[in-house]
């Protein structure tokens, strides 16, 4: 079975940043690669969303079925409910990301 995949406003703005600097500070071509593999790995979370690990920054008592995939040192964080992957947060894994997350996730 493959889901459907939404991606939230906030990760389409994470999507869009990440490409802007990626071009303003390497090459265009450089960010339109990381741009191919990040829509990939969406796709990838279509077909098989289980196989991603749940982000570690998650309390454990927080419900919902919040996983994460890698691409390079990015992480795209999505949310499994019912038929539907929903994309909440793409970012770069080095940076510390609990408050974002937490405050994206609750809807801050």
């Amino acid at each position: 079975m493959t889901y459907s995949v939404r991606v939230t406003r906030a990760a389409w703005r994470d999507i869009e940043e990440i490409h802007t600097w990626i071009a303003e500070n390497d090459s265009l071509e450089n960010a339109d690669y990381v741009l191919d593999r990040l829509n990939e790995a969406a796709k990838s979370i279509a077909a098989l969303p289980h196989r991603g690990s749940r982000p570690p920054e998650l309390p454990r008592n927080m419900e919902g079925e919040f996983r994460q995939v890698f691409f390079k040192p990015y992480r795209v964080i999505y949310e499994i409910m019912g038929n539907e992957v929903i994309i909440h947060l793409i970012a770069d894994g080095r940076r510390n990301l609990q408050s974002p997350l937490l405050r994206r996730l609750s809807g801050g």
